[in-house]
């Protein structure tokens, strides 16, 4: 059996050269956690560290920048809430699975947590049921939950419906969490709306949606397209339709701005995501676009 973890690793360890990993882990640390005044180590500067702790008297020593490093104040339990209805095991708008990119992006993060001494838990699921898996700090425990992911994410699996899983999350937390939502990109329902702003005032929401593949592409046109909801064939003449094109684009273009600006009522940090390519530098903005938003 594949280790999920290691794919995930991997995509990070191909951005390495690029310092994305040190970037991350500093919006990460910048965002979530507090610090004490008992001071641990010094490591070298990266992009992204914030300029007051650099330590001026090392760096002048060593030659380049060092920064102060601290001993974390708290410890968070990071919420992945992964959507693993049938509607992600469709397309992205890459062509790549759906499942494959909320993976790869509750992988990023849960290993970004650990990495930093917070517990990952997970609530999965359908409209028709609910999973939970408690919090835990190790790797293996991450890929448990990965691979629980993929195993429930299929074609014959039930209908995607983010409002149990919500529901859960804001009957079951008492005590505040950062709740990671990784979803379909589409726009939710009222109930969903009502249980989203739920959540904002319970906890440290960010949302992760997954985009849907554009069944109007011209180089997809000689492939067969399958409604997931229901089996059936999306016929080729609609497809090549040009009004239907483009009313669909009008539509895509329409549900993201209801989103955005739902989200940003709430103060509730978001990125679509439409490809394996995007997961790593998308979750890098959402962390960067949350740390400012708080302040």
């Amino acid at each position: 059996m594949e280790r999920l973890l290691r794919r995930v690793q991997s995509r990070l360890h191909i951005h390495a050269h690029r310092a994305v990993l040190g970037l991350l882990e500093g919006e990460y640390r910048s965002v979530f956690h507090g610090r004490s005044m008992d001071f641990d180590d010094l490591r070298p500067y990266v992009p992204g560290d914030e300029v007051k702790d650099i330590d001026w008297k090392a760096t002048a020593r060593h030659g380049s920048p060092l920064i102060k490093r601290y001993i974390a104040a708290r410890q968070h339990t990071i919420v992945l809430v992964v959507d693993t209805g049938r509607d992600m095991a469709a397309l992205a708008s890459s062509g790549e699975s759906k499942r494959d990119i909320a993976i790869l992006a509750a992988g990023t993060v849960g290993y970004l947590a650990i990495r930093h001494g917070d517990p990952v838990a997970l609530v999965a699921g359908t409209s028709e049921k609910t999973e939970y898996v408690a919090g835990g700090l190790t790797e293996s425990h991450l890929e448990r939950l990965l691979q629980r992911i993929q195993a429930d994410t299929t074609l014959a699996g039930g209908p995607s419906g983010l409002a149990a899983q919500l529901a859960y999350v804001s009957r079951v937390f008492r005590h505040r969490r950062i709740v990671v939502v990784v979803g379909d990109d589409r726009e939710l329902t009222e109930g969903e709306q009502k249980l989203v702003r739920r959540l904002a005032a319970q906890h440290e929401v960010l949302w992760l949606s997954i985009g849907d593949a554009d069944l109007m592409r011209e180089d997809w046109a000689v492939r067969d397209m399958y409604d997931v909801a229901d089996g059936g064939a999306v016929p080729a003449f609609l497809r090549e339709n040009p009004r239907l094109r483009a009313a669909f684009q009008r539509s895509v273009v329409a549900t993201a701005e209801r989103s955005d600006e739902l989200f940003e009522s709430l103060t509730i940090s978001s990125k679509r995501l439409t490809a394996l390519d995007d997961v790593v530098p998308g979750i890098f903005r959402l962390l960067r676009a949350h740390r400012h938003a708080r302040r």
